[in-house]
């Protein structure tokens, strides 16, 4: 069997780069997709960190999506199941994202739904 091998946008981030990166993914532990937009928007000259706030806007997407999901499924209780589920996982993919960031590499949540490319 054959590796591919992937290409990153970026070879190696600078360090401010790298802060970013965490701040975004801290952030949407706490505001949701509020602190990956603004970077987003503003920060479009970095690589790095347009990709890792795309990524952390795409991840905070798929929260909103699951948890109005989650909600309507409240009308017939399974919803309430759902609902710490993706609290976790929300917390868990975030903080794989920030040592991801403060380390350099490119994380990519597997779950995501990647609507902004």
């Amino acid at each position: 069997m054959e590796e591919q091998s992937f290409s990153s946008p970026v070879t190696t981030p600078s360090q401010d780069s790298k802060n970013i990166a965490l701040l975004v993914w801290i952030g949407t532990i706490f505001f949701g997709f509020i602190p990956a937009l603004i970077v987003y928007l503003i920060k479009t000259d970095d690589a790095y960190v347009a990709d890792q706030s795309k990524e952390a806007l795409n991840w905070s997407i798929t929260v909103i999506i699951g948890v109005a999901i989650a909600w309507v499924l409240c009308l017939i209780l399974i919803g309430f199941l759902i609902l710490p589920v993706i609290g976790i996982l929300n917390l868990v993919f975030c903080i794989l994202g920030a040592l991801g960031a403060s380390s350099g590499k490119l994380f990519r949540v597997p779950f995501a739904i990647r609507l902004i490319k």
